[in-house]
């Protein structure tokens, strides 16, 4: 095990590029779960999400807020 949890989906989102899309982009993830956790580094453009929820919604929801998520290979972490 690597310490990073099953249920922990990491995100590059390239257009992201300031606090303000960190925080649209953290409340679009929330308002779809509201019991999920977000970490965003902004230096590196990677949004990582823990959620029960599937990928492909947390990314929908991130896309309808305007960014482009491309999901990172499990094996990324």
């Amino acid at each position: 095990m690597n310490g990073i949890p099953e249920s922990m989906i990491e995100f590059r989102v390239e257009d992201m590029t300031c606090d303000h899309c960190a925080d649209v982009i953290t409340r679009a993830v929330t308002a779809v779960d509201e019991d999920a956790s977000v970490e965003v580094d902004l230096a590196r453009h990677i949004v990582r999400v823990e959620s029960e929820m599937a990928a492909e919604d947390i990314s929908e929801a991130i896309s309808e807020a305007g960014y482009t998520p491309v999901m990172a290979p499990q094996s990324a972490y």
